[in-house]
């Protein structure tokens, strides 16, 4: 192995044992690109995705490319992949230039693609998926048989366990993950583009992940990561390429890099990624209860079974969980979107079950929705306009019938001020602002009426660190105020850095709560796959 490769095993970022059964490596050049990119240039109405941006990979590497939203990382792997075409620019395998129109001609080329979302049909087996679209020996038939036997020797390999015959319904997010890998080594991928693969994964799953993409390294493949998780990258990387507006910020080698260092590169400036807790303040009252609570989700199945839990003034309950265990339920139970089937909500101690969800609003309840572009805010509302969503008929910015339009812009400035928010100015259509920007102005909205109970739902998700970093600090200054947050987020790092106690959400029921001092990511991980680690 070249300077700086260490086996896999040797960097699981959670500490998770790994699988069995190494693959025996083959030759190949360390230091041979097998892809590069020169020159990059990719336009959209009003924006430069790309400016004339550099980018390679080797054989036997795994490169991390990291940027804010925006930064341009996915419009290049894209182009690379041949969803986009580029205006300017060059592309070379093996160190012949190569033109690519679309995804059937980067698989021809050998490179494959790991979207966020999978592409897979629920109904057909591992096998059945794996098929599809491959020409056959037998055709019109598919000759399964001869992909089932591909299959195992891949699993066998690389550490991707899973049943070749096994119906895709039937799997968990990290083992379909696994079968759309599968997909793309079957159909002879020498490089993997991996766009966010842990965002959905429990911490065992992505430790498993992370020891089959050190069997695929040590094989000669080249694997290229998007992400921003810098602990994760920190740990698997060789190399890491920032991106910031479209530009090439510089391509580093990772054992010269650490979290801060990184975090200047996509920002360009130095970001506060920890925060100290004032863990003196003694919590008070019970502000939010929910007792037995059940709900149906929008197909009318069960998605909250039985859900008890309490969060305190001064406190910071998370909820942790797989995407899709009940969590979007539950923050609109609780701020009166969704009817209950069973059980009650409390806040400060009074029965709020049958309440609108301007009253709740109205008695100090606040609400980041996970959607934000369609929960948050009107789209084609003025900044000014989504600042005062909920209040604009109140005293405060209303004479009667009529809107207090001075006060209006008044306190649109001073929110703008207050809370950062980047906008040419308090007319601008709200559409227009950046992920970040409109997090803000939900934040800003929220909590300038000094509620009582904030239900955060995935307030970070989809934003800049910089706005991250701010939304954290409002976080806990808002907590040692005295406000109750429920935080609900599939971030582990996030939960354990701003909360006191995180509950586990598995099948819309609550595995269990511990004490933010007493639990671990792996404990977390157990619990998010329905598993309690003293029943082992």
């Amino acid at each position: 192995m070249g300077t700086g490769q260490r086996r896999f095993e040797d960097r699981i970022v959670y500490g998770i044992a790994s699988p069995t059964g190494g693959h025996r490596a083959v030759n190949f050049r360390l230091n041979a690109p097998y892809v590069q990119m020169y020159g990059i240039v990719k336009r959209f109405p009003g924006v430069l995705a790309c400016d004339h941006v550099d980018f390679d990979v080797r054989r036997g590497e795994l490169h991390a490319l990291l940027g804010e939203n925006g930064a341009g990382k996915s419009t290049l792997m894209r182009i690379l992949y041949g969803l986009y075409q580029p205006e300017e620019g060059r592309i070379l395998r093996d160190g012949a230039e190569v033109t690519i129109h679309s995804p059937t001609d980067a698989i021809r080329q050998g490179i494959g693609m790991i979207h966020q979302h999978f592409m897979l049909v629920d109904t057909l087996t591992v096998t059945e998926n794996v098929a599809l679209g491959l020409k056959s020996s037998r055709e019109p038939l598919l000759d399964l048989g001869r992909v089932e036997a591909g299959i195992r020797e891949l699993s066998e390999a690389y550490g991707l366990q899973i049943d070749p015959r096994a119906p895709v319904w039937t799997l968990s997010v990290g083992e379909r993950q696994r079968v759309e890998i599968m997909k793309a080594l079957y159909r002879g991928a020498a490089m993997l583009i991996l766009d966010e693969p842990t965002a959905v994964l429990t911490p065992q799953e992505v430790d498993e992940l992370f020891v089959t993409l050190g069997y695929m390294k040590e094989n000669g493949y080249s694997l290229v990561l998007i992400s921003h998780k810098l602990q994760e990258v920190l740990a698997i990387s060789d190399r890491i390429t920032v991106l910031r507006e479209g530009r090439l910020v510089g391509t580093v080698p990772t054992e010269e890099m650490t979290r801060h260092e990184l975090a200047r590169m996509m920002v360009g400036r130095d970001v506060m990624l920890e925060r100290t807790r004032d863990d003196e303040i003694d919590v008070g009252d019970v502000k939010l209860r929910l007792k037995d609570v059940r709900a149906h989700d929008v197909t009318g199945q069960p998605a909250l079974r039985g859900v008890s839990l309490s969060v305190q003034s001064s406190e910071i309950l998370g909820v942790a969980g797989i995407s899709g265990n009940g969590q979007r339920e539950l923050a609109e139970v609780i701020a009166g979107l969704r009817p209950l089937s069973g059980g009650s909500v409390e806040m400060d101690g009074m029965p709020i079950t049958d309440w609108t969800t301007a009253r709740r609003t109205e008695s100090g309840l606040a609400y980041i929705p996970e959607e934000r572009m369609h929960d948050g805010i009107v789209r084609d509302f003025a900044v000014s306009e989504n600042l005062v969503l909920q209040e604009h008929t109140s005293e405060k910015f209303s004479n009667g019938i009529f809107l207090a339009f001075d006060y209006i812009a008044r306190y649109s400035r001073q929110m703008i001020q207050d809370f950062y928010i980047k906008t040419p100015d308090i007319r601008t259509m709200t559409r227009n602002l950046s992920g970040g920007n409109i997090q803000r102005l939900i934040l800003a909205r929220e909590l300038s009426r000094q509620p009582k109970v904030l239900v955060a739902a995935q307030p970070t998700r989809g934003i800049d660190i910089g706005a991250i970093e701010y939304i954290y600090q409002q976080l806990l200054e808002q907590r040692d105020k005295g406000m109750a947050t429920l935080l609900i987020s599939e971030d582990l790092d996030e939960l354990l850095a701003l909360c006191d106690r995180i509950a586990v959400i598995f099948e819309g029921q609550i595995m269990d709560i511990l004490d933010r001092d007493e639990t671990t990511a792996e404990g977390l991980g157990l619990l998010m796959a329905g598993v309690h680690p003293e029943k082992q």
